[in-house]
């Protein structure tokens, strides 16, 4: 890729950045009010449990930060996890592309990260139901978002947040215009997840099914040749 080409405007804003994600503050707060309360009424055990779930919250929304990988054409993970899915599909237009999907437990951080630098061209919300993001039905029929980047020789790269079993809220920041960065820290999805990427048929899997792999820091992919 030749990045003399990269356009300078309009840029994203990466985000979020914070080391924890200020979603956590709001949702942390009711257990960590709630904890002494239980104490103080002599329910230890109650106590307890809320301290673990505001442990628990934290700790979803932590937001590390990562280097890249050396090799600037890698494709980047967008996401922590395991992958479910390295195979090829073809698009609603007839295109075969290269699929790599990515589950996200509830102990993954679940910030994503722009697994290639592209232009933003389309966001693609869809989906209504709320299965495991594990279930293969999941990926066509639960509440996602897609996000469609055209490189800077053409080529267009798809990555799909979808939400799973207790997955409500998903969170995209980028906007159609937008020039995004590789690895950029971009949005995240809430409680269980499941990330996919769609690549050029010619893209190279550099992972395999059941490979545990780090957003934004593990090469998933080359894109080859043109």
């Amino acid at each position: 890729m030749n990045h003399a080409e990269l356009p300078s405007e309009p840029h994203f804003r990466e985000r979020p950045t914070a080391p924890i994600v200020p979603d956590a503050y709001a949702l942390g707060a009711v257990p960590l009010l709630a904890a002494p309360v239980a104490a103080a009424l002599g329910w230890s055990w109650l106590a307890v449990a809320f301290g673990g779930l505001c442990v628990f919250v934290l700790a979803f929304f932590r937001n590390p930060d990562r280097a890249l990988p050396a090799d600037p054409e890698a494709v980047v993970a967008p996401a922590d996890g395991r992958v479910l899915a390295v195979d090829e599909i073809e698009t609603r237009d007839g295109r075969k592309v290269l699929r790599i999907g990515i589950f996200l437990s509830v102990f993954n951080v679940h910030v994503n990260r722009a697994p290639v630098a592209g232009r933003v061209v389309a966001r693609e919300p869809g989906g209504q139901r709320f299965l495991a993001a594990f279930n293969a039905r999941g990926e066509q029929e639960n509440v996602r978002l897609a996000l469609d980047l055209d490189l800077a020789d053409g080529r267009r790269v798809r990555v799909v947040q979808i939400t799973g079993l207790i997955a409500r809220r998903i969170v995209c920041h980028p906007q159609v215009g937008e020039w995004v960065e590789r690895g950029a820290r971009y949005g995240l999805i809430r409680f269980g997840s499941r990330t996919d990427v769609w690549l050029p048929a010619e893209a190279v899997a550099l992972v395999a099914v059941g490979d545990r792999v780090r957003g934004g820091a593990t090469a998933i992919a080359r894109l080859g040749a043109r």
